[in-house]
Order: structure tokens, then sequence, then C-alpha cells
């Protein structure tokens, strides 16, 4: 790929779908974010509920935003579209929920022309001002509730698996003909991993953070990590390499609680002395819950550490139970 000058023109991309309370910010913090080049807004509308499609209409009165359709209201589809509807060589990845922060765009064509890398990005901040999002926002930042991703952790800059976000190289995007639509989720992880495959560089870059909301209840906070895990799955099984402990925690300890659980009960019931010993691997699951949330605490204050055991098992088994079943 060709070298970037020193402000290329850059195209930032939004899927959005019932965004209505938040779009308006999330568009006015892109063109407010100071980069001293050119920047263009192309805003993908999936079918909303809430006024979002006027909302972007609304906005594209602004010559520098432009509204697609996505009829599908899918993700990938959404960042397709939006992609070809773009004009320029550095395509930035933004959610219609999220806030950029003053001064991304220009980390990420820094980091651009520095590495040479296909695709740069740095981390998701979970941040929450209610008491369960807040539990939520401190286990996603942690290792005990989504394993080591250094783009949930931080860590030193350098390459990478994946990026939150990502901003791209147009070229690099089309070498691998974009976004893959069967991946309703994971599609991040799935595109970089094509990425790397066509020996193209992944890169991470810790300063480049962004505000994200995590779930605020329980019901949507099981859903999202079911569904998660059932992509997670679906990558897995597309590219068989990918397979790691990591990957394999959650449902290995989803299965090993059901089955103490039923074992102890069926055991217990029938007044059988080995009840206890079959309760017990889940009785030092819920005992390591126990201690993660109170390790937690420092970083959590009381009201959120409250809710902690329930929230770690949540994210844990909804995702275990999700891998397990897969997409079908």
């Amino acid at each position: 790929m060709p070298a970037l000058p020193e402000l290329p023109p850059v195209s930032v991309v939004m899927p959005v779908r019932n965004e209505a309370r938040a779009l308006e910010d999330a568009v006015r913090a892109v063109l407010e974010t100071g980069y001293a080049g050119d920047v263009e807004v192309v805003i993908a509308v999936g079918p909303s509920t809430d006024g979002t499609e006027d909302i972007a209409a609304s906005l594209a009165r602004d010559p520098r935003v432009t509204v697609v359709d996505n009829p599908s209201g899918r993700t990938p589809q959404a960042l397709n579209l939006a992609i070809a509807a773009s004009s320029h060589d550095v395509v930035v990845r933004m959610d219609g929920h999220a806030h950029m922060p003053t001064g991304y765009l220009a980390l990420a064509v820094d980091a651009l022309r520095r590495t040479g890398a296909a695709n740069v990005g740095g981390r998701m901040v979970p941040t929450a001002t209610e008491p369960f999002a807040q539990a939520v926002a401190v286990a996603m930042a942690s290792r005990v509730g989504l394993g080591g991703a250094g783009h949930r952790q931080g860590g030193v800059e350098g390459p990478a698996d994946s990026v939150y976000l990502g901003s791209f190289r147009r070229a690099a995007l089309a070498d691998v003909e974009g976004y893959d639509e069967h991946f309703v989720r994971a599609q991040d992880w799935e595109l970089n991993r094509r990425l790397r495959e066509a020996g193209h560089e992944v890169w991470f870059v810790p300063d480049m953070a962004v505000p994200y909301t995590p779930r605020s209840t329980w019901r949507a906070l099981a859903r999202q990590f079911f569904t998660s895990g059932q992509w997670r799955r679906e990558v897995v099984r597309r590219h068989p390499g990918t397979r790691s402990a990591r990957y394999l925690a959650a449902p290995v300890a989803t299965v090993a609680v059901a089955i103490s659980l039923i074992s102890g009960t069926v055991l217990a019931v029938a007044g059988s002395a080995w009840a206890l010993l079959a309760f017990a691997p889940a009785a030092a699951y819920f005992v390591g819950v126990l201690g993660a949330s109170a390790l937690l605490l420092p970083r959590t204050g009381v009201p959120a550490a409250l809710r902690m055991p329930l929230v770690l098992p949540t994210m844990h088994l909804a995702w275990g139970l999700g891998f397990l079943r897969g997409v079908r």
C-alpha cells in the first residue's frame, strides 16, 4: 500500500439502528474531534422504531454527512454499505452510541502512517453510573470477567489479533472483500483474522480509548453474552486454528457447573451421601466468584460490588451456553 500523506482525508462509517438518543452526539463528536484534515461521516441506518432515520436525515443536511439505507438492519451489511458509499483511503469505524474522543482520528492516522498496518485500533473503556452497569463495566475490564484481550484490558502498543472498532486502509479492506456478512456478531474479530491471513498487520494502540456504555439490566447482559458465545463458536467453526483455552474456559465451566448441580440434586433427593461431593465443583465455582467479587471491590464500590456475584456468573455461563449451542 502507498504511504499516507501527513493529513489524509478520513471516512468515518457508522452502523446504526434505534440510536435516536445518542446519534446526534456521536456524529457531532466525530466532526469536532479536532482532526486537521477533511472528515466525512457515512451513516448506514437500519430499520428503526425510535425515529433514528429522521435524525440521520437531519444530520445529512451537513455536507460532510451521508446517509445510506441498510434494509437488513445487520451490522456487517451496514458497514459494507457505508464503506462502499465512502470516499477516502482511511476508513474509521465508529458506533452510533459511542462518543469519539478528541484527538482519536489524529492518533489513528499517525499509527497507520508509522506502522504501515492495515488496521489500527485501541480499547473499549466501559463506563457507567448505575450500580449494575458499574459492576458490568468493571467485570468487562478485568481478567476474571472477559479474559486478557488487549482491546478490553489495555497493554503495550504493538501487533494484535484484534482491536476495538478499527481504523483501516481501504486497499486492505478491498483485499479481503470487507466484512463477512454471515457474522452477525464477532465480525470485527473475523475480519481481522482474514487481514492477518492475507499478510496485513493489525496494530493495537492503547491510547485510542473509546468510552462504552455496558448493559444495565440482567436480561440484556445475559442476551448479549449468550449471543457473543454463539458467534464465537461460529468463528471457531470457520477458523479451527483460532480455538484456544481462553475461549473454551467458559463452556467447560458451564458444563461442569451444570453437571455438578444436576447430579448433586439427584443424589440429594435420593438421600445419597455422595451429594455433597457432587455439589463440590459448583460450590467451588461460586466461591471463586465471591472471591473475585471481593478482589474487585476497590474498583467498584459497595453498591456495584453487591451486584458482582450476579454479573460474573451471568457473563461466564451465558457466554458458555451460547458457545455450546452455536448458531443454528
